[in-house]
């Protein structure tokens, strides 16, 4: 009989230079983006793609002092599209992360745009993570922003795999996946006329376990949901929907406790965590090897409406 794999055991000798390549990449494109435009914005939500962003932007633009500190600022703000229905455990960590960096934080209230009448939802508990185009194109056009640096990887969705590194949006915000310009041999054309602006994806290359393998190595602080712990949820559709103020229970579901963790975190009304005893990066990089279902398929309500959800979005101005 085979003994037990104990992960924390393996990751050591795990060979890096794949991570390595991918992270020196990376830095190359948040560099090529400082370079070329005047005024960009890191997507920051506290989610695991964007926490892994902003440290190679710390490796990119700071100086490490010891392990993982760094000093000095970024040279652009953190941008965050708040809905309102994000799960507090991550407004949390969103807000003590940027305080122990000592970085801006611009955050975009969709509540502002449904004040303002610019997004107006069907019913009170409807899910904002649609209308988050909404928000953001409006905080791009305040601020000013010229380019976006996001956590989108291609191995995401669908869509996001046809999507370049330096993703072209028109006067109105929008992706046209036919007018898409060439990347090669990285150089990129980022020329933009006035009213128009970039979304700029340095782990476009990167997988879940690239991810989850980079955040162990570098002991990379993320919100807790991310790890098992024990919460109320209903199984509806396939899917276990946490409990909250704006997802409950329907009449005749049965509300239970399982040990669970999210493989990614949004929108309360369109997350979904999966089961799992995973406590730690290291035993979530031994689950990431067995699955056979991208993050996305498996927990997100909104990208299971239909095979161009996730397409459609995105050529209205969607992350």
């Amino acid at each position: 009989m085979n003994a037990p794999l104990v992960m924390a055991h393996v990751l050591p000798q795990v060979d890096h230079r794949h991570l390595d390549a991918l992270e020196e990449e990376a830095i190359f494109i948040l560099r090529e983006v400082a370079g070329a435009f005047e005024r960009p914005a890191l997507l920051f939500s506290g989610g695991k793609d964007s926490c892994v962003v902003l440290r190679l932007a710390e490796k990119a633009f700071k100086m490490r002092r010891h392990g993982n500190d760094f000093e000095g600022r970024l040279p652009f703000p953190l941008l965050h599209v708040d809905t309102g229905h994000n799960f507090p455990e991550v407004i949390e960590f969103r807000d003590r992360r940027v305080a122990e960096m000592g970085e801006r934080l611009v955050v975009a209230h969709l509540d502002d745009s449904i004040q303002r009448g610019t997004i107006r939802l069907s019913h009170p508990l409807e899910s904002r993570n649609g209308h988050q185009t909404v928000a953001l194109l409006e905080a791009i056009e305040q601020h000013r922003y010229d380019v976006l640096i996001g956590g989108a990887r291609r191995d995401e969705e669908k869509a996001r795999a046809k999507e370049r590194i330096f993703s072209h949006r028109d006067g109105f915000g929008q992706w046209q996946p036919k007018e898409q310009r060439p990347e090669l041999w990285s150089l990129f054309n980022t020329r933009i006329k006035p009213g128009e602006h970039f979304r700029a994806f340095p782990i476009s290359n990167w997988t879940e376990l690239d991810v989850w393998l980079y955040i162990a190595r570098e002991n990379i602080p993320l919100p807790g949901l991310y790890f098992a712990h024990e919460r109320q949820v209903i199984r509806r559709k396939g899917l276990l929907v946490p409990l909250t103020d704006v997802t409950p229970a329907e009449q005749g579901e049965a509300v239970e406790t399982a040990r669970v963790r999210f493989r990614t975190v949004g929108d309360m009304t369109c997350t979904c965590p999966v089961e799992s005893p995973a406590a730690n990066a290291a035993e979530v990089v031994a689950e990431t090897l067995t699955v056979t279902i991208s993050e996305r398929g498996a927990t997100r309500m909104d990208d299971r409406t239909s095979d161009a959800s996730m397409e459609r979005r995105k050529k209205e101005g969607y992350f």
